[in-house]
C-alpha cells in the first residue's frame, strides 16, 4: 500500500521577497513548499488531491487573497488557508475566518506564529482529508444497494421494526428479513447502531428512501 504524499505549504504573494523569506522559515522545519506569484497561477497549477494549507497574501493585484478563497469555496476545494497581510482591519479578518480560514497573521508575525498556523492548517487538512476518505468508502459501499435495499436501510436506521416495514413497502417480513441482512453484509455493519453511525459517517440523505 502506497504510503499518502507529504503535503506541501503552498505560498501566493506578489511580493517575490516576502516569498523567499516564507519558503526559507517553512522549509526550515522540514516542509515541501511550492510559491506562486499570483492567485491565479496558483489556480493553474493546483491538483486538490495533494494534501497542505495555502499561506495566502490578502492584498494582490487582479485577483486577491479573499476573492481567491470565495473562488475554492464556490469549487468546493476545502484546502485550510492562513492570511497574511499587511493592511488587515478587523472586518476582513473576521469575513475571512467566516469562509474558513485557518488563522489570519497581519505583518510583521513571528516566525513560530507562522509556524504554528500552518501546523494548524495541516492538521485540519489531515482531518478534512481523513474525513472524505471515510465517506467516498461508505458511498461505495451504498452503491452496492438495490433500490429496495436501499428503502429498508432508511426504514431500519429511523429505527422501525421488520414488521413495520413490511406493511409501509408492501412485503413479507420473512422478505425484509433478507433485504436487512443484505444491508447489513454490503454495508459491512455488526449492528444496528454500527449502520447508523454508517449513514451519519456517509452523510447519506436516505430521508427520499422513506
Amino acid at each position: 500500500m502506497n504510503a499518502d504524499p507529504a503535503p506541501t505549504v503552498f505560498v501566493v504573494d506578489d511580493d517575490p521577497s516576502i516569498r523567499r523569506a516564507l519558503t526559507r522559515v517553512i522549509q526550515s522545519v522540514g516542509l515541501a513548499t511550492e510559491t506562486y506569484p499570483g492567485a491565479q497561477q496558483f489556480l493553474d497549477a493546483y491538483q486538490p488531491a495533494r494534501p497542505g494549507c495555502l499561506v495566502l497574501d490578502i492584498r494582490m493585484p487582479h485577483l486577491d487573497g479573499l476573492e481567491l478563497q470565495a473562488l475554492l469555496d464556490r469549487q468546493g476545494i476545502e484546502i485550510p488557508i492562513i492570511f497574511i497581510t499587511g493592511h488587515g482591519d478587523v472586518r476582513t479578518s473576521v469575513r475571512a475566518m467566516k469562509l474558513g480560514a485557518v488563522d489570519f497573521l497581519q505583518k510583521p508575525f513571528s516566525d513560530q506564529d507562522l509556524l504554528e498556523a500552518i501546523k494548524r492548517a495541516l492538521a485540519r487538512d489531515a482531518d478534512l482529508r481523513q474525513v472524505r476518505a471515510v465517506r467516498n468508502e461508505i458511498a461505495l459501499r451504498f452503491e452496492r444497494l438495490t433500490p429496495r435495499e436501499r428503502e429498508v436501510f432508511a426504514l431500519v436506521t429511523i429505527g422501525k421494526m421488520n414488521k413495520e416495514i413490511a406493511a409501509q413497502l408492501g412485503a413479507s417480513e420473512k422478505t425484509i428479513k433478507v433485504h436487512r441482512g443484505r444491508v447489513m453484509e454490503k454495508m459491512q455493519a455488526e449492528s444496528l447502531a454500527e449502520l447508523v453511525r454508517l449513514a451519519q459517517a456517509g452523510g447519506l440523505d436516505l430521508t427520499k428512501d422513506q
